[in-house]
């Protein structure tokens, strides 16, 4: 793993020296490689997420999206590389940085209510192991009732449905205030009417000049949800914004062989109803 050292109020020497790298972008990848028992599963990713952007992170199963998020965070250990947030280490601007990760990943049988997984994305603020007191309950309730969950709140969380738990999960990293999210496929396994819900929050972030980064996997809605797309395949086979990189070629780079008919057709009937040309 690359280390680098930083004086004060100075970007890494590492990422100081690639000049393709902006200390004003909320996140920058350079060179980095992560294995998982020798074997690769993202190598030589280099990137600048552009502010205030809805992203969308696609590609197949097994291309290294959830990875790529985990290694950012630092969650996972990479092989080498170095990822910076505004020029400085996550460790530096921690609370500015959401997560919401994988409903698989969660222990629903946990016995806390909908409001105190919300509460949990207030630690930072409250710090850890001090109680939490009205103000911050009330403030975890203003991001219940902000996704339509404030009636469920006294819940255990096992008990809701899919879709509710997404909804608090989404609640929760909006609790964090932060300015830059990270989110592994929100939309999975929800209803229609979450997730419409979930896409009009995320709009409403980046409105207010937030970065939002998130797995999908429905190249059908990618032109309908999101500004720029980050097209994985262990390496990353095109970025920008949406019109530009959702084309035939960039997809059949990503997919190969496993990009269906039934995809494509959904990918180009978005493009044509945003009044582009089919690719």
């Amino acid at each position: 793993m690359t280390v680098s050292f930083r004086s004060k109020g100075q970007r890494s020497v590492g990422l100081a020296e690639h000049p393709e790298h902006s200390a004003l972008s909320p996140l920058s990848i350079h060179s980095m490689t992560v294995a998982y028992h020798r074997k690769p599963v993202l190598w030589n990713v280099d990137y600048d997420a552009p502010g205030g952007r809805l992203i969308a992170v696609v590609g197949p199963n097994g291309a290294g999206k959830s990875t790529l998020i985990k290694a950012c965070l630092g969650l996972i250990p990479r092989a080498s590389g170095e990822v910076e947030f505004w020029g400085q280490p996550h460790a530096k601007v921690r609370s500015r940085v959401g997560y919401m990760p994988q409903r698989e990943t969660i222990d629903w049988d946990f016995p806390v209510s909908a409001l105190d997984v919300v509460c949990m994305g207030r630690y930072r603020k409250i710090g850890w192991c001090r109680p939490v007191t009205r103000k911050h309950k009330a403030v975890a309730m203003e991001f219940l009732d902000r996704v339509g969950m404030a009636d469920q709140a006294n819940r255990q969380i096992g008990q809701l449905s899919g879709g509710q738990q997404q909804r608090v999960f989404l609640a929760r990293a909006l609790a964090q205030e932060a300015d830059l999210y990270f989110m592994d496929e929100p939309f999975a396994g929800v209803d229609a009417a979450t997730e419409e819900a979930i896409v009009e929050v995320l709009r409403e972030l980046r409105n207010s000049s937030r970065t939002i980064i998130v797995v999908h996997h429905d190249l059908s809605t990618v032109s309908t949800y999101f500004d720029d797309a980050i097209l994985l395949n262990m390496r990353i086979v095109a970025a920008g914004a949406v019109e530009e990189v959702m084309t035939r070629e960039n997809l059949h780079k990503t997919y190969g062989g496993r990009l269906t008919l039934l995809s494509e057709a959904a990918v180009n009937l978005a493009r044509i109803g945003d009044g582009a040309q089919p690719s």
